[in-house]
Order: structure tokens, then sequence, then C-alpha cells
């Protein structure tokens, strides 16, 4: 099966995400779930429909130091650390959406899983009014949040985080990374002693005489 490379400009900068994030949570007051929900997905690289299918159940949020949650992904689940500050603000939003246990963490208004179209529209609205005018009517104009999730995996990347690591925390494996993204993967500033190499590299004395 092929993958897809996802090229170095298609995706956000870690300021336009934040604008983005600012827009929804300024105009998704109809639907209360969407931006926390977006902001999952951005901030902890979950697949929308993994967030969708998260419970209350699914989350550790302690009163101090790292928090938890369990993901599930066609079968298999993952846990991904929380930092103190993303536990807090999932502690605030259950507290204030009156949510219990078993209940799902990003409900609908009626209670039901969050619908594509609900969370879709309010992020369109959000790249109209955030993307530079040159980019409104461009191919990013419309892009599922799915990007973000991308976006969050590319940065950390770009922060040094191991693929391994990052390859976990996404329920991925890490060749999958470096063919999405071979942009993180160049050796274009990597230092090589060449004459080192040259050295492991000779065939030994015996073989050459």
């Amino acid at each position: 099966m092929s993958i897809e490379v996802m090229q170095e400009e298609w995706l956000y900068s870690e300021e336009q995400v934040r604008a983005l994030l600012e827009r929804v949570r300024g105009h998704a007051s109809a639907e209360r779930s969407v931006y926390p929900f977006i902001r999952i997905v951005a901030e902890q690289a979950l697949r929308p429909s993994e967030a969708r299918k998260l419970r209350v159940s699914d989350v550790v949020l302690p009163e101090r130091g790292l928090g938890k949650l369990t993901a599930s992904h066609r079968g298999t689940a993952r846990d991904i650390p929380l930092q103190p500050q993303f536990a807090e603000f999932l502690r605030e939003w259950i507290s204030e959406a009156g949510l219990r246990e078993g209940d799902l963490l990003f409900p609908s208004g009626r209670g039901r899983p969050l619908s594509a179209p609900r969370y879709q529209r309010v992020w369109e609205q959000a790249q109209e009014a955030v993307l530079p005018r040159d980019e409104r009517y461009s191919w990013r104009l419309g892009e599922p949040i799915f990007i973000l999730r991308e976006s969050c995996l590319v940065k950390w990347l770009g922060m040094g985080v191991s693929c391994l690591a990052v390859a976990e925390l996404a329920g991925v494996t890490p060749s999958w990374l470096a063919l999405r993204y071979p942009h993180c993967f160049r050796a274009e500033n990597a230092e090589i002693d060449w004459d080192h190499l040259a050295e492991v590299m000779a065939l030994p004395q015996s073989l050459t005489s």
C-alpha cells in the first residue's frame, strides 16, 4: 500500500494553528464541544475518529503531574501522556460541561458523537477568517481538520522528538512517518566525517596486498 507524501508547504505553522484555534474558540458557542474537540486533534495529534469516540473514562487527570488519555484505532489502544496544562484544560471542560464517567468526552447537543458536518463547518469558517487572502481560495480552504494532526506530528519531529516516540504517540510506524514526511528526515545539515567514513569502509590491508 503506497503512502502519499505530505509536502512541507501544505502544513500549518504553529502560529497559524494557534490563530485557527482562537477563532474556533470564539465562534463555536452553538456546539460547545467543537473547540475542545478540535484542540485535542491539534495538540495531541489524535485522529478525528479517535477523538469522537473518547469518553470521560478514557482520560486520567491527576491534580498534579502528567495526565493520560487512552485512544483506540482499529481495535488497538495506546496511551498518550498529557502535559499538566492540557490535563487542566480537559478537567475544566469536563466540569463545565457536566460530563460523567461514561459520557462521551466531546458530545453533541444530544449526547451523541459530534458529526463531521458540524465541526467541519466551524473549521472552514476559521480557515476563511484566518488564512492569508492569497490562500483563501487555494487547496487549503476546506481542508479537513485531519491536517491539524499532520501539522502536530511534523512539529514534534521538528522539535527533535525521536521518530520512535512520535510513531508510538500517533499510532503509526516509524517507516510510515519517514514516507509521509520525508522532508523531516533530510540529512542536508548533517555533518559527515568523510575521512573517518573512508577509514571505516576501507578493506583490510591483507585483502589489498
